[in-house]
């Protein structure tokens, strides 16, 4: 009996580990050098929310196990933000607040990506990462939104990134889910 009530879920550690993948994806250099995607707080906050709905759009379709893999990845990755939030020396009051904030725009991020991904439409991606990119919404910190720079050049940073997201989108497509599972690590394009 007792050992049911202490028995470690097996797909934990792949899980970890997946993340652990998403997380050092997200801050590849050549999507801040090449592709140009803001290199602060939010911008990486962004970035791994990319990543990780991307790694959550192709494993859910390994059914019930790929649906536990992705509540156990995205646990894990709200723990680090939590720590994280901490670390930035966020008080203990307001993380509570930041976290469900992250939480929303995650979802809501998702979905949006969700459908363009679906569609395969660049343009209708781009718009969406515009929009997250570059305007502050207050999920993770309290930047303002990016004034310095201008429509065109968000719009390209934006098209870049919309093409790198199809590219990978058509990457993880071709990656085996049930190795996945068993802890083989999800991989990203490497470069643009």
């Amino acid at each position: 009996m007792f050992g049911r009530l202490f028995r470690t879920d097996p797909m934990k550690k792949p899980a970890h580990k997946a993340y652990e993948a998403i997380l050092a994806a997200s801050r590849e250099p050549f999507l801040y050098a090449e592709i140009g995607a803001p290199d602060t707080v939010d911008g990486r906050f962004d970035l791994l929310v990319i990543h990780t709905a991307l790694f959550f759009r192709h494993i859910r379709s390994a059914g019930e196990a790929g649906l536990h893999m992705n509540q156990l990845v995205f646990d894990r990755m709200f723990d680090d933000m939590d720590a994280a939030l901490r670390e930035m020396g966020t008080g203990d009051p307001s993380v509570g607040k930041k976290i469900k904030q992250m939480g929303q725009a995650f979802y809501g991020r998702s979905k949006a990506y969700e459908a363009a991904l679906n569609d395969k439409d660049v343009a209708a991606l781009a718009e969406v990462l515009q929009r997250n990119l570059f305007a502050s919404d207050g999920a993770v910190s309290d930047e303002q939104p990016r004034q310095d720079v201008d429509a065109t050049h968000q719009q390209a940073v934006s098209h870049k990134l919309a093409v790198y997201m199809l590219a990978a989108d058509d990457h993880m497509a071709k990656q085996d889910r049930t190795a996945i599972l068993e802890g083989q690590l999800p991989t990203y394009p490497e470069e643009f």
